[in-house]
């Protein structure tokens, strides 16, 4: 059995980051994935989370990310209407198209702590990118139309058997972990036992994926990335999916609705639109969709473990479903790696599911508390939204007022982004202090052990990110302080650590600390202002040596 080689289920988003994360890590990795090679997946995911587009940087694909997507000066706003073509615009949240991401700072999410702000680009453009650098690096293999059937683990590793579907034949391959990237139905998570619960509906969308040439000319003013309706008789929303041609539209269902098929697919459509019997348009798929919120109760089984959705479902708001799953893998691949190149001690891996486990169930309730307001502004829209005069406008201002200040939150999300933290990890050293609270939106950078690590610009212009090493960095923020025995601790028992120098200018106000170590994940694993009385044993706990119950 080669122990450094991982076996991964399913090659999506998640699974993709995750194999090649590892393989930046030095891992071998084999994915099996139903789809052909180049078979699109559906047009789910829409938006990719600043957190995601900083993981993309630390794996040298975020260039390739940003220019792929919408057109560069196709507008990134949320505009709210009556309908999409036609009456009144009701508010407008403004995004910076890609090429005004650099240079407009007016936006919601433009003055954020991070050198990669987030970026529009449909999954089905995001795919064929990081296809196409996992099947390139000699450290992935990707057998595409191959799917899981079994996997068994034992004391020294996990066999899979996977099917060809093609020629219905089947083989057998060893490994020293097996990763359930396989999705809502994954047999991963069946495998290792793991339940999911929470909410099973929280609404039903009747989703059409369309060809419309003449959309975008119909449109009144400054178009949007997300285009939603609000209206008394049916309300919904047009994201743009090429910034041309190609429009999806989601069509919200009312709570007694149960039946996707019961809906006049076509007439909600045009009254989404605003449109009249005379627009042509062509269906090329039908995407309904269920929005739930469900946790699987266990994230691990020995060698076995499930990320994204095999692991959580929720309602997409916030667009936290993918970019959920590829911090899960971003989690998850650096405690692999350690643990398989020797540093890692017995019980690393058991911050995995420690971690993102409650920190999943949080976001997941922000999502579905975030769906239910909108449910219910969508019930709440005032008969007079639509007319024109005193009274309309008086309407429009104030429902656009609710509107905008409750879908800010998801559109810009920066609490999900920056504020979340793990408060009870067995592979950090807490000193006392707790973490500072965050909203969707709402947060504050700390180096309270467990949060992001805050993130900085050096003198000579770089992202501090960028000089961070790929495993531990000790920011040392006072030249005068020995570190010797700090880094002759982490030496002794394998621990990759790079000091890294920081200078009085580029020490912003919310490093107090003289000295800060950060994990490969980027959160703070322990800070201080002298080395600790016991260097050995935060080595010991930082790379899963102690068993912390």
């Amino acid at each position: 059995m080669n122990e450094n080689r991982v076996f991964i289920s399913g090659a999506g988003p998640v699974g993709m980051v995750l194999a090649l994360d590892l393989a930046r890590r030095g891992i071998r990795s084999t994915i099996v994935e139903r789809r052909s090679a180049g078979e699109p997946p559906s047009v789910k995911c829409n938006h990719v989370a600043a957190r995601t587009m900083e993981a993309f940087r630390r794996l040298g694909i975020a260039d390739d990310v940003r220019a792929g997507g919408l057109p560069a000066d196709y507008p990134n706003d949320c505009v709210y209407r009556t309908t999409v073509t036609q009456g009144h615009e009701i508010t407008r949240i403004a995004i910076p198209a890609r090429a005004e991401r650099w240079t407009d700072f007016e936006g919601a999410d433009t003055w954020w702590p991070t050198a990669e702000p987030p970026h529009r680009i449909n999954q089905i453009y995001l795919e064929p990118i990081l296809f196409a650098h996992a099947a390139a690096h000699p450290l992935i293999t990707i057998l595409n139309r191959h799917e899981l059937v079994e996997a068994q683990q034992d004391a020294d590793g996990v066999t899979a058997v996977y099917r060809d579907l093609d020629s219905g034949s089947e083989e057998r391959a060893r490994a020293a972990y097996l990763i359930g990237c396989d999705g809502g139905r994954s047999l991963v998570r069946k495998t290792i036992g793991a339940t999911l619960s929470g909410d099973p509906v929280v609404q039903r969308v009747q989703s059409t994926y369309i060809r419309a040439p003449g959309l975008l000319a119909m449109m009144h003013g400054r178009p949007g990335w997300m285009n939603l309706s609000l209206n008394p008789r049916r309300s919904g929303n047009t994201v743009a999916i090429d910034g041309k041609e190609k429009w999806l539209i989601h069509c919200y269902l009312y709570e007694h609705e149960e039946d996707f098929d019961a809906i006049d697919r076509d007439a909600a459509i045009r009254t989404i639109l605003g449109v009249g019997p005379d627009f042509d348009y062509e269906v090329i798929a039908n995407e309904d969709w269920i929005g739930r919120r469900l946790i699987a109760d266990k994230f691990r089984d020995r060698r076995l473990f499930i990320c994204g959705d095999s692991a959580h479902l929720w309602v997409p708001y916030a667009g936290y479903g993918m970019n959920a799953g590829i911090a899960d893998a971003m989690n998850l691949s650096w405690l692999l790696a350690a643990t398989l190149n020797g540093w890692g001690g017995d019980h690393l891996l058991d911050a995995y599911e420690a971690e993102r486990l409650p920190i999943t169930e949080q976001v997941s309730h922000y999502a579905m508390n975030h769906a239910l307001g909108a449910i219910a502004h969508r019930r709440e829209v005032p008969s007079d939204i639509e007319a024109d005069g005193a009274a309309g406008d008086a309407a429009r201002s104030a429902f656009g007022e609710k509107v905008h200040a409750l879908n800010v939150q998801q559109y810009c999300c920066g609490g999900l982004n920056f504020g979340y933290f793990y408060p009870a990890s067995p592979v950090i050293a807490y000193d006392g202090e707790a973490q500072p609270g965050y909203s969707m939106a709402g947060f504050e950078q700390s180096t309270v052990p467990g949060c992001r690590t805050p993130h900085f610009w050096r003198r000579s212009g770089r992202s501090a990110y960028d000089d961070f090493g790929s495993d531990y960095t000790l920011l040392r923020f006072d030249p005068a302080i020995n570190v010797s025995p700090m880094l002759a601790a982490a030496q002794a028992v394998g621990v990759p650590v790079k000091l890294l120098d920081i200078a009085p200018d580029e020490r912003t106000q919310v490093y107090r600390h003289a000295l800060l170590l950060s994990r490969p994940d980027l959160h703070v694993a322990w800070r201080g202002d002298t080395p600790p009385a016991d260097t050995a044993a935060l080595f010991e706990r930082v790379r899963g040596a102690e068993d912390v119950q």
